[in-house]
């Protein structure tokens, strides 16, 4: 009872002014802002890893299941792709711009990539790919450095990094 407030006899709710439920998807603004941010900061990994999240739609365990091969024809980067979902166990075709593929091609060169390996491989010895819940972290720890929060409008927006 220590965080309920007492008004009238009646105890408000936790949750009281919080916004719930999902989260409004980004505007193409905040995307470019993103974008730019890890560019600026030389964040190559990152970059593919997003822009290809938001080309492709895939859910994260799919998305750092990709292998070289199935984003590279050749030595260039495919302009459609289709990856099987693992939930649905069903063929999805995306199409990857060309921002995307200057992105995931920078990070195949600096990661030294073959076509057999993941695309994002993880850090750690033992596991061949980034995890979902890694991948998670990424993303959060993103949003953090980049500032994001919520409105009282239920918008999310892009702040500068805050001060250290």
């Amino acid at each position: 009872m220590d965080t309920a407030i007492k008004t009238d006899g009646r105890v408000a709710p936790w949750n009281r002014g919080k916004l719930l439920g999902q989260k409004p998807p980004l505007k193409l603004k905040e995307i470019w802002a993103v974008r730019i941010r890890l560019q600026l900061a030389g964040r190559v990994r990152e970059l593919a890893l997003f822009n290809l999240a938001i080309d492709s739609k895939l859910r994260g365990c799919d998305l750092v299941g990709l292998r070289v091969h199935d984003v590279v024809h050749g030595s260039r980067v495919a302009a459609r792709a289709i990856v099987m979902q693992r939930k649905t166990q069903r063929p999805v075709q995306f199409e990857i711009n060309e921002q995307t593929r200057d992105a995931v091609a920078n990070w195949i060169a600096s990661a030294h990539l073959r076509p057999e390996q993941f695309l994002f491989p993880s850090r750690v010895s033992r596991s061949p790919h980034l995890s979902p819940r890694q991948y998670s972290r990424i993303v959060g720890h993103g949003s953090r450095r980049l500032d994001w929060t919520r409105q009282p409008t239920g918008r999310t927006r892009c702040g500068a990094p805050r001060p250290r």
